[in-house]
């Protein structure tokens, strides 16, 4: 679904997509896998084009935040306030690859992925 390049450029400021917010209700992370609701198509329609754009997209298949932002061609940042709007508003599920346990399990678990790679 590949749209026609438009010769000058994108006439919306990305601060106006997100009505000038820059940090999204809930962090993101850039991984993080979205998949439609069922309700998504039909109550995006109503809160804006590129909310809708992104409900189309995660319909068809789950798309990482970092995907979405390459579709939308919007900058990182606006990508995830919209999509955190959408989980929000329960438009999106998010499924989340980072690990559920603390600080110190993940150091742990990264010194022995080192200590790993040191042996080869």
């Amino acid at each position: 679904m590949a749209q026609p390049e438009e010769p000058r450029g994108n006439l919306v400021r990305p601060y106006a997509v997100t009505r000038g917010r820059t940090e999204p209700r809930r962090d993101i992370p850039i991984e993080a896998v979205l998949v439609a609701s069922q309700a998504a198509l039909q109550e995006a329609r109503f809160a804006g084009h590129d909310k809708y754009r992104i409900a189309v997209l995660c319909e068809a298949k789950p798309q990482s935040l970092a995907e979405l932002s390459a579709h939308l061609r919007q900058p990182l940042g606006v990508s995830r306030v919209l999509v955190a709007d959408m989980v929000a508003d329960g438009l999106l599920s998010l499924h989340s690859a980072a690990p559920k346990t603390g600080f110190k399990e993940r150091m742990d678990l990264l010194e022995r992925v080192l200590g790993g790679l040191r042996k080869l």
